[in-house]
């Protein structure tokens, strides 16, 4: 199902406001559409307008009509600036869904919006005390309502469906609907390799019921002390085409679509516009740097983690790793100062102009890796995940652990005011308005 997001704090801003009179309420919201091969995948919310008494034509306890003056002023809007507007509005009273007067009016509004902004997709999005729910404008498309911050708010937590026998265990933990809930997700993973298998297992033992998976990689010897799922017959194979195969052993009703290719190329980030959450398992700086952007420009939220283990003349002096969630209201890798900005341009760099940088010196050097570091790292990631979506009772958002002392500690992140990726005044709920940092080919 397509999404419309917001950030939480937005979503729950406006929630109250429509919900704080006894009288139909409206807001118009201002929001990109991300369409994938003719269809809308997410309208981004980055901000909306308080409908003032003045622009009500019309207002009861079970009806609303704006004035056409106020249309015209937004649509005007978008139209010099490629929003979609969507058209929000409460039912303070017991009807929880789109009401015969809401779709006669939606067929007005399409008609003038037709004319005037033909190529734009908006949307429609009713608020109760007892859900969120949204649409297409004029097809009556549904759109599954998503707040993203370090908990996600959902619409409804009326999920429909059956759950099968073997989940039994972990409903018990997180009810009928939060197993619901995991099988209607999503998911992406980007890297497939000693962490994000591990990912990717757990998940699919979850059942997880969508996986986007993306990696350029092939399976290599050196990969098989760590990579779940695979052996030495799948050396030489993609590893998304080893990942999708363990994740169809666990869960043959999963949809898995396995994307060969790099996130540092625009056209493959971009297609994590269509899920609901992300895994960042990925090693390199440039392309954590495109996940980092992407989780705050799409309103995605992504969990990176990383494994780091320093060995010397057959010593080993450090193991560190690290959980972090990436989303509205958290800090983001930038902030925390995470990202290496000379890795960053180096990755990003095409081979024939890493070739001829006279400021690339050496060959990379491969990192000490193992399985139960991994595994360690990658098991907090999923539960961070578990904790976000159907609310495990785990509060932290950046983990960082010592496999010295055995210590897993939460930290906070701190955020800039100002930062170019997780800020308002950056790429904070711009979807497609500004570029990826990520090479175009």
């Amino acid at each position: 199902m397509s999404r419309l997001v917001f950030s939480f704090e937005l979503l729950t801003q406006l929630r109250d406001e429509l919900l704080e009179s006894s009288r139909e309420t409206c807001a118009i919201l201002f929001g990109r559409a991300v369409v994938q091969n003719g269809r809308v995948v997410r309208i981004v919310v980055r901000d909306f307008y308080r409908v003032p008494e003045s622009d009500y034509l019309q207002r009861t306890g079970i009806s609303a009509q704006l004035s056409p003056e106020l249309v015209a002023f937004v649509t005007q809007r978008v139209r010099k600036s490629g929003e979609s507007l969507i058209f929000a509005h409460s039912h303070p009273f017991a009807l929880n869904e789109f009401s015969s007067t809401d779709d006669a009016g939606e067929k007005l509004l399409c008609s003038f919006l037709k004319v005037r902004t033909p190529k734009t997709i908006h949307a429609a999005l009713l608020i109760t005390p007892d859900l969120m729910i949204a649409r297409v404008l004029g097809c009556k498309e549904p759109l599954k309502v998503i707040g993203i911050g370090s908990q996600l708010l959902w619409g409804t937590n009326s999920e429909s469906g059956e759950c099968n026998q073997s989940f039994d265990r972990q409903v018990r933990v997180f009810g009928k609907s939060g197993q619901i809930r995991l099988q209607t997700m999503r998911v992406g993973i980007v890297g497939l390799g000693g962490t994000g298998s591990v990912v990717l297992e757990q998940l699919a033992h979850l059942g997880v019921g969508q996986f986007l998976l993306i990696d350029p990689d092939i399976v290599e010897c050196t990969n098989l002390n760590r990579l779940i799922g695979a052996s030495a017959l799948d050396i030489s194979k993609p590893k998304v085409e080893t990942a999708a195969t363990l994740a169809k052993r666990i869960n043959p009703s999963a949809e898995i679509t396995p994307l060969r290719g790099s996130v540092l190329l625009a056209r493959v980030a971009e297609q994590l516009a269509d899920t609901d959450f992300i895994f960042s398992c990925t090693d390199s700086h440039g392309s954590r740097a495109v996940l980092n952007q992407f989780a705050y420009q799409y309103l995605v939220p992504v969990i990176d983690m990383g494994v780091a283990v320093v060995a010397a003349k057959g010593k080993i002096l450090n193991i560190a790793g690290r959980t972090q969630m990436l989303a509205p209201g958290l800090g983001c890798l930038i902030c925390g100062d995470l990202l290496n900005p000379e890795a960053v341009r180096t990755d990003l760099l095409t081979e024939y102009e890493r070739a001829s940088d006279p400021y690339i010196i050496g060959v990379h050097e491969p990192a000490p890796a193992v399985i139960s570091l991994n595994a360690t790292v990658a098991s907090m990631a999923v539960t961070m995940f578990l904790s976000a979506t159907v609310g495990i009772p785990s509060k932290a958002r950046l983990i960082n652990y010592n496999g010295i002392t055995g210590m897993a500690r939460p930290a906070e992140s701190s955020r800039h005011p100002n930062c170019v990726a997780c800020s308002m005044r950056g790429a904070l709920a711009r979807a497609n308005e500004w570029p990826l940092p990520a090479r175009l080919a």
